[in-house]
């Protein structure tokens, strides 16, 4: 049924021995018998970690790893505190004095905030904790979460709130509470170990520390009590204490060997002599593998849960640009734009108040966890204008307008910057203490029909009616018990299309125009009504590397629609990133900065300084903010940050990026991140950077810069590219050559502007887009050929470059359209 609704056209691998052994050992629990146990769960969603039998692994992580997703559960175990709902960080309904009030409240972290008021002595992450830890000689526990991670609420309510566990963990332990999003460098270290050592891992995440930082044991979430063979927080707590004052050279050991691997393990480096693997065949791979784990009746990748992958529909849209004759070509954009259709017909997008939750519970995108998040946002507005590129069909651009609608209203600070995350999780309207999964986005068929009463001309029945038949709206709830296990659904309804327009029309015998303006008007209605519910916590934590994804966003949408005001939203976050997250004394990029109390800008002291993927993701929003406003300005400063990324995070030796300084001797991991995931990987986004960025400058060692990284991940891309489809994007660029598209006029002349559109409306994975105005000089200076390309006859003129010849001048706009969909030109010998 869900498909009539639109007509349209056609791991994380383990590197060492899990160390069950000891783990089993020191709390002295069989490991079979625990498996049996810990087996016994239901979710939200079906697909699990791979099963372990370890017992500091359980199997009801909020967030976990799984291959190559990032997947949020929602899990019944038999013990009833599983069942409370998730901590209010702050956010009840009541005022009451807190009790306990430790040093994270001094912290800007909402993540951290969220803990201020546990009766646990916590450090964040920095040299007072290393010192005491040092001092007391005590071991550390690091917890590690973020703001909108519902089980990482759980346990602080069940766990962290419980005063006999804060008294455990206070004078055993120093604690360490750490925001994954703040300090990705922190995370990625001990995630990798947690993985290695369990065989999953997720978030909260739980890892017990020597004071010199070396992880020994670790887990995700806990429960605060032992049930049945489940050991609990407390009894976790306990053992631990035991076997460090008893048994402290046995664990120090265990983990020295095991971090020695990893070291080993996780090195990413190129051979010399060695090239880049062939980028056809690493194509090929990539597409047969996706075609394996595609699901063909609603599209995405896997049965359930299902989550965008926008990284797998940008690679397909790229594979197909370049094999449109062939039936793996036309297969991959069919996968590519059904799963983009279903995607936007599905639960997953707010049809009420824009943008798209995190992932779907079930195979046909009908009931999400109801997050959302920024990075999501960025990544589908750019994969949606993209399948409005190749498709021709306006629906695709109107849901990439949706999603800045909704990020511009709900995700944007007056400063220009945007904020990470909406919750899940919100009180109901009808009062209550407890929050509840979805309570601000769903429905009863009562309340539908209440707002929705008003008698449609030319029928019998009220709007309500043709809303409800068109949005799937039953009077019991459309939602199944299998997919609601805290029963926080029932009698509730998630809207998703469940018949095309033209079907609705027809079913009640009025016209296609009306039947589209009665459901935006009473789309309109209904986000008037959400508007006066609680809302769900927002994270207003401005993350540089999700700024820089969303000016990204901005940019390209606004090239592609002509659309000054997306246009101009785009250079406002230019300017943000600038402004607050720019050390120009220092000439570093900070990694966030906070909304203060007064809707000011906020940073801490002293500020965390930019990750690689802070600087990677900029880089290539301002790469496409030039290439849509062409401004040399935004141009110029790429160049700067990518000259500073190299100086602080290459490495001369292996080749690629480093996640983080490698000179900070507190993060005990130097890695390269080699998965595109829920964010495609830095060193990804890099080797792209440095390519366009070759092509505009003129530096032939960001050519030479990319290939080696490209070279680094080699076994990488021949055994499993699909982990990688955003860096086999870069491979295809650079095998099928870059074109420069060099546009010689007026920057707002008319005849200009006709050009540009021309160009922006064709998907053109491989190409860079230069203006040529009489007051240029950067691009001049750096391309010195560029001088003698002039405008022909007084008019804008496009020029297209690639291997050193360009083609005759052309002041036509259809004629340049032409040329750049079928690749054919005359060309001339620069």
């Amino acid at each position: 049924m869900l498909r009539l609704a639109w007509r349209w056209s056609t791991s994380k691998n383990s590197r060492v021995e899990p160390a069950r052994l000891v783990t089993a050992a020191i709390l002295r629990v069989d490991s079979s018998q625990q498996n049996s146990e810990g087996n016994k769960r239901c979710f939200r969603q079906i697909p699990h970690p791979p099963s372990d039998k370890s017992p500091f692994h359980h199997p009801q992580p909020a967030c976990y790893l799984s291959k190559q997703r990032l997947n949020c559960n929602y899990i019944c175990v038999s013990s009833p505190t599983v069942f409370m709902s998730m901590a209010s960080g702050g956010e009840g309904p009541s005022s009451a004095p807190h009790k306990h009030t430790n040093r994270l409240a001094k912290e800007r972290s909402p993540y951290l905030l969220q803990h201020a008021h546990n009766p646990v002595d916590w450090y964040p992450w920095g040299q007072d904790a290393f010192d005491k830890a040092k001092n007391e000689d005590k071991p550390i526990f690091l917890s590690v979460g973020y703001s909108t991670c519902h089980w990482c609420h759980v346990m602080e309510r069940e766990s962290f709130e419980d005063e006999e566990i804060g008294r455990i963990l206070s004078e055993n332990f120093v604690c360490i509470k750490v925001d994954r999003e703040e300090r990705p460098d922190v995370d990625k270290v001990y995630m990798t170990f947690v993985q290695a050592t369990s065989g999953g891992g997720g978030w909260p995440m739980s890892v017990w520390l020597t004071p010199d930082l070396r992880p020994f044991i670790g887990g995700t979430y806990f429960p605060p009590r032992d049930h049945g063979r489940r050991p609990g927080l407390k009894t976790v707590l306990t053992r631990i204490t035991e076997q460090w004052q008893n048994n402290r050279p046995a664990l120090e050991s265990t983990g020295e060997r095991i971090l020695e691997a990893l070291k080993k393990g996780t090195t990413i480096a190129a051979n010399p002599g060695e090239s880049p693997p062939l980028a056809t065949d690493v194509a090929n791979r990539c597409f047969q593998q996706l075609v394996h784990s595609y699901e063909e009746e609603y599209g995405g990748f896997r049965e359930a849960p299902k989550f965008p992958t926008p990284v797998n529909l940008m690679f397909l849209m790229s594979y197909w640009s370049v094999n449109r004759s062939t039936s793996e070509g036309v297969e991959a954009l069919q996968m590519a734009l059904h799963t983009l259709r279903m995607m936007a017909l599905g639960g997953i997008h707010d049809h009420v108040a824009q943008g798209f939750h995190r992932y779907s519970t079930d195979s046909s995108w009908h009931v999400p966890h109801f997050e959302k998040m920024l990075y999501d946002q960025a990544q589908l507005a750019v994969a949606y204008i993209t399948a409005s590129q190749v498709s021709g069909e306006q629906r695709f651009a109107e849901v990439a307008e949706d999603i800045l609608r909704y990020v511009s209203r709900d995700l944007s600070d007056k400063s220009g910057g945007f904020y990470s995350a909406e919750d899940a999780d919100s009180f109901a309207a009808s009062g209550g203490q407890e929050k509840r999964e979805g309570a601000f986005c769903v429905w009863t068929a009562s309340e539908v029909r209440e707002l929705l009463q008003d008698v449609v001309e030319g029928t019998t029945g009220p709007l309500a009616d043709i809303f409800m038949h068109h949005y799937g709206i039953k009077e019991q709830g459309n939602v199944a018990p299998e997919q609601d296990p805290h029963r926080e659904l029932q009698g509730q309804n998630v809207l998703i299309v469940r018949y095309s327009v033209e079907l609705t029309a027809a079913h009640f015998g009025i016209s296609v125009e009306k039947v589209s303006e009665l459901l935006a008007s009473a789309r309109a209605k209904m986000a008037e009504v959400r508007k006066s519910r609680p809302r769900p916590h927002l994270d207003t934590k401005m993350l540089a590397s999700w700024n820089g994804l969303m000016l990204s966003a901005y940019a390209r949408v606004g090239a592609v629609l002509g659309d000054k005001a997306l246009l101009e939203r785009a250079v406002q976050a230019g300017n943000f990133l600038k402004e607050h997250l720019w050390d120009a004394e220092k000439q570093i990029i900070l990694r966030s900065c906070y909304r203060g109390e007064q809707m000011e800008v906020q940073q801490i002291s002293p500020p965390i300084a930019g990750f690689l993927d802070d600087y990677a993701f900029i880089i290539c929003g301002l790469l496409d903010l030039y290439e849509a406003a062409l401004q040399t300005d935004w141009l110029q400063w790429a160049e700067e940050l990518q000259l500073q990324q190299d100086m602080l995070f290459w490495d001369d030796q292996g080749g690629g990026y480093f996640c983080s300084d490698p000179t900070d001797n507190t993060v005990l991991l130097q890695l390269k991140e080699d998965q595109d995931g829920a964010e495609p990987s830095a060193n990804s986004v890099s080797a792209s950077n440095l390519l366009r960025l070759s092509h505009f400058t003129g530096r032939q060692e960001w050519l030479q810069r990319s290939q080696k990284l490209l070279t680094a991940f080699s076994d990488r891309l021949t055994r499993v590219p699909i982990a990688l489809p955003e860096m086999v994007r870069t491979l295809m660029a650079q095998h099928y050559t870059i074109k420069q598209i060099v546009i010689c006029g007026q920057r707002d002349a008319p005849d200009t502007t006709s050009l540009l559109a021309a160009v922006n409306s064709v998907f053109l994975p491989h190409k860079v887009l230069m203006l040529i105005d009489r007051d240029e000089g950067f691009l001049c200076q750096r391309l010195p050929v560029l001088s003698s390309m002039l405008q022909q006859g007084g008019v804008a003129t496009a020029y297209i470059c690639q291997d050193f010849t360009c083609s005759l001048p052309v002041t036509d706009p259809q004629e340049l359209r032409r040329l750049l969909l079928d690749g054919t030109t005359e060309m001339q010998t620069e």
